[in-house]
């Protein structure tokens, strides 16, 4: 102990680490190597062990829903949402309720959508925007694709409302800031179906159900972008508005959420575009909609007729999140005093004389006012003949890839999940921990698999996990060339970022119908959505990594005489690394919510067993299956997370 007095505490602390990680490393080889020597209980986890959580969370569902009484609040709460649904649904398809003047004809919504993109992005916005409504129209999918509008429509506001509320609250009060961190936490890295379960129980099935859903699911983005707006006002703002004399909510209405617009606005993108993915999920409990017909074509292998609706689903997710993002871009028009009303509202104008143009056209001509199904476009056979050609054409590749994959790195890799004693897996995530952050993270990780441990479910988690694991490699070997070669140009890595953010808007529904078309219902399938899925975040993140690094470090390696490729390893990724890893951490996430969502083509994982608990509403098991894929995204989350920070601290990036 003196000899080593000239140690920091941080290099004492940080050799521990190092001794603690080989020591866990050494017991998981040991736990691994001699499992036949070993009882059984070291190997999988013991019954005695095993805890009936789902038991306990329904005995308390039950609890809240009868002996409480929450089952007829959530039925008042049901019941002005199903009003509000009937009002837009009213509106947008006709449907035979309150107030009884819809539907509103398709030309003059199309209308709508052209000159609102017009006044937020132009005229090309204007035209993927009006022109999406047209495609939607003349394709004979209108009555589908408002049935989907018509929830998010109500779904937006409520979900913007109470991310408003809940993230001012969070911003002004530390005690409920800490309270909603971890709850935020787990819930963003909750699959789609955990939240449909609760509601299935407390409301049932169809609109109503499928638009509660969606606002549980679309709040927390709007929650901690409003908390990050709130907090990130200059302070020299804040002033200002205290000398001018403002009280408390005067600062907060005028000068806080103003200037917080930005980060505001982009939670309201991040709250609309998950209304959309949860909306086209919700067709699992009875939403209708371009969902629920996605759902049934991929079921029955339509392939044309999917690609149909895929296509009007994407072109939807565009439209709404490329407007919503112009909106948070847009800076307010200021006028000149005494500018004239209809000079100041033009845009506003113009929409109302073409809307109540095109509404009294729809009368008069009926192909403005519906397109029926006998009068729709399709192009679905076209599609067919040309998938069938692809599938002949390209089957013996296919079947090569699967019985590759299946063969020779999916079962095999699968069983050796399977293989591995839990106590090894523990210590080797123990190992992992110390060696990146210590104690703490060493805690972390261990705490979350014990817990997945004595849930009782652990080989399906082996299962999703090593499906994760391979979706995730494979995502890493496509998308990290593909971002470096993307780097090295502004057009490529304009072109690149541009694909990425347009696939990112996509529902992840979507990305099953090309690999369903190629590989059919098996597990390959399965790898090749999420890898198709994954790609994109890992993709994206390497080529802002390798772009953003200091150009005074590119300039320094250049001037040493280093080449292109030198400069790449010895500078450019070194510096990326951290930024790269959050693509990593990412893919991940995006991986764990589409092996989910991809059960329902055939799988053996937990998305499978959520899948049933949805098919039998019990909420316990469900819940448990969620917080269990939480837990390995949020275990994931830290690992990466701790150790970029750690890198980015080294390499002095702030």
């Amino acid at each position: 102990m003196l000899g080593s007095s000239n140690l920091s505490s941080n290099e004492l602390l940080g050799l521990g680490n190092k001794h603690w990680a080989f020591l866990f490393l050494v017991i998981t080889f040991v736990l691994a190597l001699f499992k036949g020597i070993f009882p059984e209980g070291l190997n999988r986890p013991p019954e005695f062990l095993v805890f009936p959580f789902a038991d306990w969370i329904n005995f308390f569902f039950v609890f809240l829903r009868d002996d409480l009484g929450l089952i007829h609040v959530s039925r008042a709460i049901s019941g002005g949402v199903e009003w509000l649904l009937d009002i837009t649904a009213n509106l947008l398809y006709g449907k035979h309720r309150w107030p009884r003047i819809g539907p509103i004809p398709w030309s003059a919504i199309a209308v709508t959508a052209f000159v609102l993109a017009y006044s937020l992005g132009g005229w090309k916005l204007s035209l993927v925007s009006g022109g999406t409504f047209i495609w939607i129209a003349v394709m004979g999918q209108w009555k589908w694709a408002m049935e989907t509008l018509s929830v998010i429509i109500v779904a937006t506001p409520i979900s913007v409302l109470i991310g408003l509320i809940f993230g001012t609250l969070a911003w002004r009060s530390k005690i409920f800031e800490r309270i909603l961190n971890p709850i935020l936490n787990v819930a963003q890295t909750m699959p789609h179906f955990a939240y449909m379960i609760p509601v299935v129980v407390f409301i049932g099935v169809g609109p109503k159900a499928g638009a509660i859903v969606t606002v549980i699911f679309a709040v927390p983005p709007m929650i901690r972008m409003t908390f990050l707006g709130l907090k990130s006002v200059p302070p020299e703002v804040i002033e200002g508005g205290k000398m001018a004399g403002s009280t408390g909510w005067q600062l907060l209405r005028f000068v806080r959420v103003p200037s917080a617009r930005t980060e505001i606005l982009i939670g309201v993108n991040q709250v609309i575009m998950q209304c959309l993915a949860m909306v086209v999920l919700a067709s699992f409990i009875g939403m209708p909609g371009l969902g629920q017909k996605l759902l049934q074509l991929l079921q029955s292998l339509k392939i044309g007729q999917s690609v149909e609706i895929g296509i009007s689903i994407v072109l939807i997710a565009i439209t709404l999140d490329r407007c919503t993002q112009a909106w948070a871009k847009r800076q307010p028009i200021h006028f000149p005093k005494g500018t004239s009303i209809f000079l100041r509202h033009k845009f506003f104008f113009s929409w109302l004389i073409l809307f109540i143009l095109f509404l009294i056209l729809g009368k008069f001509i009926p192909i403005l006012d519906e397109v029926k199904r006998n009068q729709a476009l399709s192009i679905s056979s076209p599609i067919e003949i040309g998938v069938d050609w692809l599938v002949i054409t390209l089957d013996p590749l296919t079947q090569w890839i699967r019985w590759f994959l299946i063969t020779w790195i999916l079962i095999p890799l699968r069983n050796f999940y399977l293989w591995v004693p839990f106590t090894a897996i523990l210590a080797l995530l123990a190992c992992i921990g110390f060696r990146i952050g210590g104690l703490r993270s060493a805690l972390i990780c261990t705490i979350f698999f014990t817990l997945i441990a004595i849930s009782g479910w652990w080989d399906r988690t082996m299962i999703t996990v090593y499906t994760v694991t391979v979706a995730v490699l494979i995502a890493a070997i496509i998308g990290f060339p593909m971002g470096v070669f993307a780097s090295f140009g502004d057009r490529s890595s304009k072109t690149i970022l541009l694909v990425c953010d347009t696939l990112q808007t996509f529902p992840s529904f979507i990305y099953l119908i090309p690999v369903v078309m190629l590989f059919g219902v098996n597990d390959v399938a399965v790898i090749g959505a999420v890898v198709l899925f994954a790609a994109v975040p890992l993709t994206r993140y390497t080529i802002e990594g390798l772009r953003n690094v200091d150009q005074q470090i590119i300039e320094a390696s250049q001037m040493s005489g280093a080449t292109k490729y030198q400069t790449l390893f010895k500078a450019r990724l070194p510096m990326a690394i951290p930024t790269i890893m959050v693509g990593v951490n990412q893919s991940v996430m995006f991986s764990l919510f589409m092996v989910i969502i991809a059960a329902f083509i055939g799988t053996q994982d937990l998305g499978q067993e959520m899948q049933r608990a949805l098919s039998f509403s019990d909420v316990g098991k469900g819940l448990v299956l969620g917080l269990i894929v939480s837990f390995i995204g949020l275990m994931v989350d830290h690992l990466i997370m701790t150790w970029s920070y750690s890198r980015k601290k080294a390499l002095g990036i702030n």
